[in-house]
């Protein structure tokens, strides 16, 4: 129900008393809700008024705080010393205070209609007004809300212009024969809406390059297939007929189209729609008619950045091209964003209507989405049921008022509340009622909220897709009109200021409340110096400082501060148990100064309450001692000495091994082991008890240390109580090594020198063995090398003369 839609649980309690207690009255749930909304703008959703946290001394200040805060300009409001900002609260604060009404400053919200004409009946009129009022001036109040009403009633028989954007790519071939002899038939339908219907035509293919269509001269001269002889070149966007009423004229136009073709299977249908939107005067479009454009295709869409893939790096301008119908830039600009031709749209109100084939109608229904005021509807193969198509989506788009606003200015919100019989909650930026029938009035609640003081701005409200806008300028209200008895030295500032909105302002050269202080003779800076502490915030923010000592403030609460800096106060002390001090002490100057008995931050501990600070029984240790004596009881827990650690402080995870540090003691009570001789008691400096035993008879700290003449000595330490006392056990037998003999050492010493200088030899003799082997390889290498050259030398003579006996004849 509507009832559980636009009121809280308070409203719809109200409203069910109402209808019981009247159940003959017969009212119109509508009026019914108009008459609860008024009723809520000031009791119902009235705010809570709260001033909180005001720091602000002056009367401008303070009206822009809080959009609830209020000005005392009453004199002699303030105490002597008492600080300004206790001017500004709320009404009723001020008031209680002792402030008289008509001295108390709070700027309201302030409303002037410029203009309200009145809501048309019917469209016979030349221009119908369906929204009501036109101009508004707003004068407000930073923060604080404004509640105006807007008027809407749907004229009969409001005139229609409907543009049928058809996709020419082959795919839609039948198509085209069927939209051919829809011309009677779709103005039949148009006619039964209203007698000022006038229709338009624009076809759409693809942009003509690559890769969306195939460049080759003859492909686009004839991008169908070759047996197809009726068929047109290439195209991208064709505005075929502009608005007209003449159902001859409109098949005559349609029935020259012929069908088309490109490559990829998205199409330019945004660059189109684009182009339908924003070239008005070609198109057609009346100024004060519904405007439909029905995009009717069977293939998705390409978008912004689509384009680079044939390198038109130009993004759309959102501008009219149309030369001779035909878009000329298709070519040189990107495909339109979405978010472009969503724009564009709303501000030409136009409504698209996409007639799609069933493939694709996801693709268009998320579209819808990001579109206002758009309908999806599936196209049969054919788009036999166009027209019954356009019949729904027109009844769903007229019958549906979406009431929103144009780009607000900076700190500026509105928000709507819709009052009719069928509301939408789509967010609270726009107001939307379905099922708004012709003559059906409508209401919605806009408020509006200037979140910080403005100079004079405007926005338009309006309703999707119709002509009728709503100017509203507004304007801030920042500062106070006090009266401020016009002289310029007044008794009240001892004659040395003037009272602005009941606050002295102090002539040149004094200063103060009242302006009593003269800060001719002294410095004003080095006055203020001495009222802070460590240069910090003057008098603590807490009082005012008067000619160089401060003058501190009465708190809210009653209490008061004081102290030189106003640095002090006796209620914010830490609480214990939601109680200050724990209620065991007295706050003097933020802390807790405790009765006797009780300690801790909070006086939160008692003196006596040591359980938590005594070890747990055990038989090796004094369990009545607190804290092992080695740190104080504090709110019943251990504070241990530096080392130690909690619980209880028994252990020291940082302090030096006791087993070193007490070395010398265990050695000088194991050599002197009777007891009554004072000679370690300076060696071992604190307490130490010791036994020489056989064996360890308890558990401790296990130690295993030489000792001055090499003998490890074996003992356990137990630490007692305190810091430096402890009890040890020492076994009564030292570990020492047996001598060594001294000759094996010799012998031994001797042996590996000899060993040594033996290796060392034949290291030498084998580094020189492997030197003289790379020498002579060397020289081997370098005497094949060699090659010597034979020549026969004249003046040698061979020294061998060979001479034949004649009587030898071989013969034995």
């Amino acid at each position: 129900m509507y009832s559980d839609y636009l009121f809280d649980k308070p409203k719809r309690k109200y409203l069910d008393e109402l209808t019981t207690l009247f159940p003959s009255m017969s009212m119109d749930l509508c009026m019914l809700s108009l008459l609860l909304l008024m009723l809520g703008k000031h009791g119902f959703c009235h705010q809570e008024e709260v001033c909180t946290n005001s720091v602000t001394d002056s009367c401008d200040g303070c009206i822009t705080f809080k959009p609830f805060c209020a000005w005392c300009q009453q004199l002699n409001y303030t105490k002597p010393g008492e600080q300004e900002t206790v001017r500004c609260g709320t009404k009723a604060k001020l008031i209680e205070r002792g402030c008289k009404p008509e001295e108390i400053i709070s700027p309201q919200n302030h409303e002037i209609i410029l203009q309200k004409d009145p809501l048309s009946q019917s469209s016979d009129t030349e221009e119908p007004v369906q929204m009501s009022p036109q101009k508004i001036h707003l004068k407000l109040r930073p923060g604080l809300p404004h509640s105006f009403n807007v008027t809407f009633k749907r004229a009969e028989g409001y005139p229609v212009d409907l543009y049928y954007l058809m996709d020419l790519s082959y795919s839609m071939k039948d198509d085209l024969e069927n939209v051919k002899g829809l011309g009677k038939t779709l103005f039949d339908a148009l006619n039964s809406i209203t007698k000022k219907a006038k229709i338009g035509f624009g076809a759409f293919v693809d942009k003509t390059v690559l890769p969306y269509t195939n460049t080759n001269k003859e492909k686009l001269k004839k991008p169908c297939d070759e047996n197809d002889d009726q068929c047109q070149a290439a195209f991208g966007y064709r505005h075929v007929l502009s608005m007209t009423s003449s159902e001859e004229q409109f098949r005559e136009e349609v029935a020259k189209q012929y069908i088309s073709g490109n490559l990829d299977s998205p199409e330019g249908s945004l660059d189109a729609m684009m182009q339908a939107a924003v070239c008005g005067d070609q198109i057609g479009w009346r100024n004060s008619s519904t405007r439909l454009i029905v995009l009717a295709t069977d293939a998705g869409f390409h978008m912004a950045g689509d384009g680079k893939l044939a390198g038109i790096l130009e993004p759309h301008d959102e501008q009219c091209h149309i030369k001779n119908n035909l878009y000329v830039k298709s070519n040189e600009m990107d495909y339109p964003s979405v978010g472009q031709l969503a724009i564009q749209l709303e501000k030409n109100n136009v409504q698209p209507i996409f007639a799609v084939t069933e493939n694709v109608k996801d693709v268009y229904t998320k579209l819808s989405k990001i579109i206002p005021k758009s309908e999806v509807g599936v196209l049969s193969s054919d788009s036999k049921n166009v027209v019954q198509l356009i019949e729904s989506a027109y009844k769903k788009l007229s019958s549906k008022v979406t009431l929103t606003h144009d780009v607000l200015p900076d700190n500026v919100q509105v928000k709507y509340l819709p009052v009719c019989d069928h509301p939408r909650e789509e967010g609270t930026n726009k107001g939307v009622c379905d099922q708004v029938g012709e003559g059906k009035e409508i209401y919605f609640q806009v408020t509006v909220t200037a979140k910080t003081c403005i100079e004079q701005e405007s926005f338009t409200i309006s309703p999707l897709g119709i002509k009728d806008k709503l100017t509203v300028t507004i304007s801030t209200n920042c500062t106070c009109e006090c009266n401020n008895h016009g002289e310029s030295n007044q008794k009240h500032c001892n004659n040395n200021g003037r009272i602005n909105c009941g606050v002295c302002s102090c002539n040149d050269g004094f200063s103060g409340q009242r302006c009593g202080c003269n800060v001719t003779t002294q410095n004003l800076e080095t006055l203020q110096a001495l009222c802070r502490r460590d240069n910090g915030t003057e008098c603590e923010g807490r009082g005012d400082c008067l000619c160089g000592s401060c003058k501190c403030h009465e708190a809210e609460q009653g209490f008061s501060y004081y102290g030189k800096f106003c640095e002090c106060d006796d209620e914010h002390c830490e609480k214990f148990n939601n109680k200050k001090c724990a209620g065991n002490g007295d706050c003097e100057c933020g802390k807790c100064k405790c009765f006797d008995g009780w300690e801790g931050s909070a006086c939160q501990c008692s003196e006596t309450l040591t359980e938590g600070c005594r070890p747990p029984p055990s038989s090796s240790t004094d369990n009545n001692t607190i804290c092992f004596g080695r740190g104080s009881c504090k709110c019943n827990l251990c504070e241990c000495d530096e080392g130690y650690q909690r619980p209880f402080c028994e252990k020291c995870e940082g302090c030096d091994d006791v087993c070193q540090t007490k070395m010398k003691c265990i050695e000088c009570l194991f050599v002197n082991s009777d007891v009554s001789k004072e000679d370690c008691k300076v060696v071992c400096g604190g307490s130490m008890s010791h036994t020489l035993v056989e064996n360890f008879t308890y558990q401790g700290k296990d130690c295993n240390q030489k000792d001055s003449q090499g003998c490890r000595i074996k003992f356990k330490l137990e630490q007692l109580s305190g810091r430096d006392n402890y009890k040890a056990e020492i076994l009564k037998i030292k570990d020492c090594p047996e001598p060594q003999s001294v000759m094996p050492i010799i012998i031994g010493s001797i042996a590996a020198v000899a060993v040594i200088g033996i290796l060392l030899l034949m290291l030498i003799k084998f580094y020189y063995y492997l030197k003289d082997l790379k020498e002579f390889k060397r020289f081997e290498n370098e005497r094949q090398k060699t090659k010597w050259d034979e020549i026969d030398n004249p003046l040698f003579q061979n020294p061998t003369t060979t001479v034949a006996n004649p009587l030898f004849t071989g013969e034995n």
